[in-house]
Order: structure tokens, then C-alpha cells, then sequence
């Protein structure tokens, strides 16, 4: 077996841009044009395919051809430690009725793939696949092997990965708690990757749940964190969200929960780090600045500089006054603020920003 393949199926764990070309090979010795690679965990997918499937691939996922008829599941079923070929999992009657086969690789010309799939400890199942033309018929049994002893690297590759992944979310975590910050990396579904002791501790406002998932004990402020999570793989990303978080005690002191998207990298190709829910204490008095106030929230200039008198002390009349605007026009931004914010009350809006004021002074 060629030591540069291997190498190169390891260099994979640390530089995930690489897979392309790794398939690439692998189709070639399938001798097949392309190959791909695919992973799925809980509905959600992502994939890498070489030059020559790249189109395919994509139209493969998108409209979800796997999760159509049985193919998947009788590969799943036969937990073959190897490569297996078509012929491996149907019969020809069989092949004939298979959707992926009658309705998407067929009419466009393919038909013989081989392929493998494993799961590493984070959840993921991991799918390696190559087809062939229909004229060039079955891939071998001599490329069968040749692939077969490939696999352990592909597998080990793939969960060194996974577990990179979930060390940069720990350590992610863990510099938040030196400079005294509560904190969890989540995925995309919402579990949890990883947790700092300061969060641990925060047990009159998080709530930690079944299978790696937390809730917050406000009802109102966990409803809109489990909204902001739902919409972290929308299109064009999730902005900061920020709002208040109340203790379960009356004596308890409120904090301010941040939701900050991780953006999509190719680091994340395994293990998705897709959030750090951040929490501070509102204990800081000074005025955000309208900037920061601003981005956070999407608010309009008008809205972030109503919002940094709020947190000043200023009145209605005093910023209508000031503004030479009328009291009702302060009052609309307000409305908006509260809105934005997820605020039920304006004492909540002041409490908010007086929560994300910047560190060591700076205005």
C-alpha cells in the first residue's frame, strides 16, 4: 500500500481541506471518477467529495438520497469491518426497485459503488463510497482489498479528528474561565461539547439535562436560547444573541446569557462547535458604548442610543428633551429595544445593558 496515501489519510485530521484529494484516490483505485464522503448525526449532514464526484455528492445529500429505500440501513446492518460492493448487500431484483439506484445514480450512467461505514464515539456515522460507470461494471475483489486495508487509517483519521475537535472545545471553554467567565461550547443541536467549572457552579440559573443538553431555569430567557440554538445553521449564520437570565431564587443575582456562533470552518468537519453560550453577572454600573449595544442586538443608531441613556439613568423626558424629539417617538424605540432584547419590562432592559458593559473601564 502507498505510505504517501497513508500519510496523507492522517494529515486529514489536522487539515480536513485535504479529503478531496484522499478520495480522489481511493476512486482510483475503485476505478471510479470520484469518490465521497459523508457524515450524519441527528439530521444533520456534511460531506466532502473529490473533483470528479463533487456534483453528484452535493445532489446525493441535498435532496437525500441515502435516507431513501434501504441502502443505508442494510450497510449499517451487515457491521462488515471492510469495504462492501453492491453485489455484497441485494440481489438483482432487489437493486431494481432501490431508490438511490433506479431513480438518481442509474439514469445518470452509475451504478457499482463500493463502499464503507463506521461510527465514531461522538456520534457520527461516518460513509465512504465510490461508484463506478454501469458500462465498467462491479468493482473488483482485488480493489475491494486494497481499500479494506485502508479502512483502519480512514476510521483512526476520522476519530483523531473528532477528538481534536472536542479538545479545542474544552480548552475554548476553560481560557473563558481564567478571565472569569461562565461558559459551554455547544453543537449545532444544541448538546453540549464542553462546560468551564464557573458554569457548573451557576446552578440557580442553568439547568443541565439528559443527553448532554441544558436548559436555562428562567423560562422566558430559555425559550429564546432554544430559539437562537434552532436557528444556528440558518443561512448566513446566527448573530450574537444576548438577553437577561433571572435565578431561580429571589436573592439570586441576575445574569446575562450570550449566544456567539462559531462560523462554519473546516476544522469543525467532525465535531461541530457551532456555539459558546457565555453568561456574565449585571453587576457592572457603567454605560455600555452605543457600538457594542448596537451589534449585539441590531438595533438602529437611534434604538442603541436610547438604549445607553436607559442604562445611564436617563429618563423618557430626559432623552425626549435632549433629543428635541417627542416623548412618544423615545417611547417607540423603547417598544423596539424590548423587543429586540426579549426584555418584558424596561427595569429589565436597564438591568440587561448595565450587564454588558466592557471590562477594565473602557466606554
Amino acid at each position: 500500500m502507498d505510505p504517501a496515501l497513508i500519510d496523507k489519510i492522517y494529515e486529514c485530521s489536522f487539515v480536513p481541506e485535504l479529503w478531496p484529494d484522499v478520495l480522489g484516490e481511493l476512486a482510483r483505485i475503485a476505478e471510479s471518477p470520484g469518490g465521497s464522503l459523508v457524515i450524519a448525526k441527528a439530521g444533520a449532514q456534511y460531506w466532502a467529495a473529490s473533483p470528479g464526484s463533487h456534483e453528484r455528492a452535493e445532489k446525493l445529500v441535498s435532496e437525500r438520497w441515502f435516507w431513501r429505500g434501504t441502502l443505508l440501513g442494510r450497510a449499517t446492518a451487515a457491521r462488515h469491518a471492510g469495504f462492501l460492493t453492491v453485489s455484497d448487500l441485494f440481489t438483482p431484483e432487489e437493486l431494481a426497485e432501490e431508490p438511490v439506484f433506479r431513480d438518481f445514480w442509474h439514469p445518470q450512467g452509475f451504478g457499482w459503488p463500493v463502499g464503507t461505514i463506521f461510527s465514531i464515539p461522538t456520534g457520527e456515522h461516518v460513509t465512504f463510497v465510490m461508484t463506478r460507470r454501469l458500462e465498467s461494471g462491479p468493482v473488483n475483489r482485488d480493489a475491494v482489498q486494497k481499500l479494506d486495508q485502508l479502512r483502519p487509517h480512514l476510521a483512526r483519521s476520522a476519530l483523531m479528528s473528532a477528538r481534536l475537535q472536542l479538545a479545542r472545545a474544552r480548552g475554548a471553554t476553560e481560557a473563558l474561565a481564567l478571565i472569569g467567565v461562565p461558559a459551554i461550547v455547544l453543537n449545532e443541536r444544541g448538546r453540549v461539547l464542553a462546560a468551564n467549572h464557573l458554569i457548573e457552579a451557576l446552578t440557580c440559573h442553568v439547568h443541565w439535562r439528559a443527553q448532554d443538553r441544558v436548559a436555562l431555569k428562567d423560562g422566558g430567557a430559555d425559550k429564546l436560547l432554544q430559539g437562537a440554538i434552532a436557528r444556528l445553521d440558518g443561512e448566513g449564520g446566527q448573530a450574537v444573541c444576548s438577553f437577561p437570565v433571572r435565578g431561580a431564587a429571589e436573592n439570586e443575582a441576575a445574569m446575562v446569557a450570550h449566544l456567539l456562533p462559531i462560523r462554519r470552518t473546516a476544522r469543525d468537519f467532525f465535531v461541530r462547535c457551532a456555539a459558546i453560550l457565555a453568561m456574565t453577572p449585571v453587576t457592572l454600573p457603567q454605560a455600555p458604548p452605543v457600538e457594542l449595544v448596537q451589534s449585539l442586538f441590531d438595533l438602529t443608531p437611534a434604538e442603541a442610543r436610547v438604549a445607553r441613556s436607559l442604562a445611564a439613568g436617563e429618563s423618557v423626558e430626559g432623552m425626549a428633551a435632549a433629543g428635541n424629539v417627542s416623548r412618544n417617538t423615545i417611547r417607540t424605540h423603547v417598544s423596539r429595544l424590548m423587543e429586540k432584547t426579549g426584555c418584558s419590562r424596561q427595569a429589565e432592559v436597564v438591568a440587561l445593558l448595565s450587564g454588558i458593559a466592557p471590562p477594565f473601564g473602557i466606554a
